[in-house]
């Protein structure tokens, strides 16, 4: 026969807990779907749900590879910086160098010893893919476009971007000039996210300068799919490749293809990919900020249990086939000694559905709850004794 003592200490013990739970969703996850059916021709490829960060489908999305004219979304991205913070206006104006006017390739056809707008400049690079106009971007913003180029680098690696070296700002071939395509989706996740005053400058068809009209070389930006964004590249080495972003409906897609043999592959993959994500995949709200998603048990606290909230709102995506075999739970050890502070995490909500790994979130407790004093530390053992109870 247990004593008091064992009692006690037996309800005193850490016991691992789980609640079911049901209703909304709270907070933006990371959740990466299992390998799915679907292939692609190009080499490397990502695509990814930009509110959520869930990965829809990848292949050799880690690899390192010579981006091509893809780098100037990085180039851009440090303009865009500056524009931001006033380090730079768009009235500034950009001294055209010789080495700019001379770089072959696509071109803005920038003239030699004149200034040029930073305006125009970007969109000759957006636009048009224009080196000179990159190569005059980054002899400005770094004194040297090879300065810039690390610049680029550094920053690449403050924004955990691991997979990328830069060596110069147009991508032009450099056998040490290499990303990734998930570096890239997060390049552009972060463009569109940080700069919605100067996103929309990827959308424009066509820039004219010095009386010569380019069209965009985007081919997304012509099919009616919802396309606004981002940009196309093509070396030897790199084949074929593209940046792109997409909305539908309110939901934003993020894909990055390398790799194709033409420009035609660069086209229909790109389109077929998106059109895929759409269709499979759907975002689910669970929770949002602050809700309560279940109780904790308090062992000796001034309440029985303590509300669990998530900080974030949560949004999960998932295969639409998967929704109604998800499965939702809160796991905690417990009961909860007090005394409890609100805001200190407790359990982890788990989220589990078909073609996908599990899902972990931090729940928080929502309420301060104090340490009963002796008389009633006295009062809960009595009612464990007789009830079972752990409050």
């Amino acid at each position: 026969m247990k004593t008091v003592a064992d009692k006690l200490n037996a309800a005193v013990g850490r016991m691992r807990i789980h609640l079911g739970v049901t209703g909304m969703l709270v907070a933006m996850l990371v959740c990466v779907p299992q390998a799915s059916a679907l292939d692609t021709s190009a080499r490397e490829a990502i695509l990814v749900d930009y509110d959520t960060g869930s990965i829809l489908f990848q292949k050799d999305a880690d690899k390192p590879m010579p981006p091509a004219s893809m780098t100037k979304i990085m180039t851009v991205f440090m303009a865009f910086e500056r524009l931001k913070d006033g380090r730079l206006s768009m009235d500034d104006t950009i001294a055209i160098s010789e080495k700019a006017w001379r770089k072959g390739g696509s071109k803005m056809f920038v003239k030699v010893n004149t200034r040029v707008a930073v305006q125009d400049i970007l969109r000759g690079i957006i636009v048009q893919s224009g080196n000179d106009a990159a190569i005059a971007l980054a002899e400005a913003l770094g004194g040297t476009e090879e300065a810039f180029a690390e610049e680029m680098t550094r920053r690449a690696q403050e924004l955990g971007l691991t997979g990328s070296t830069f060596r110069n700002a147009t991508g032009w071939p450099d056998p040490e000039h290499r990303t990734t395509a998930y570096d890239l989706s997060r390049i552009a996740i972060e463009t569109i996210r940080r700069f919605p005053e100067y996103y929309p400058i990827y959308s424009e068809k066509t820039f004219t300068y010095n009386k010569i009209k380019q069209g965009n070389r985007n081919p997304l930006l012509y099919k009616n799919m919802g396309s606004d964004g981002l940009k196309t590249g093509h070396t030897e080495a790199a084949g074929y490749g593209l940046t792109a972003s997409a909305m539908r409906n309110g939901r934003r897609l993020v894909l990055v293809v390398n790799g194709l043999e033409s420009v035609s592959a660069r086209s229909r993959e790109g389109e077929a990919l998106l059109d895929w994500g759409f269709r499979e995949f759907e975002n689910y709200s669970l929770f949002e900020k602050g809700a309560v998603v279940a109780n904790a048990d308090v062992w000796l606290g001034s309440a029985k249990t303590v509300p669990l909230t998530v900080d974030k709102d949560v949004v999960l995506t998932l295969k639409r086939t998967s929704r109604q075999k998800m499965k939702v739970s809160v796991v905690y050890e417990g009961p909860v000694p007090a005394p409890i502070a609100a805001g200190t995490q407790l359990a982890i909500l788990k989220v589990s559905a078909p073609d996908m790994e599990d899902v972990t979130i931090p729940l928080y407790a929502a309420d301060d709850v104090a340490q009963l004093g002796v008389f009633g530390k006295v009062g809960a053992a009595v009612e464990y004794l007789v009830w079972g109870s752990g409050g």
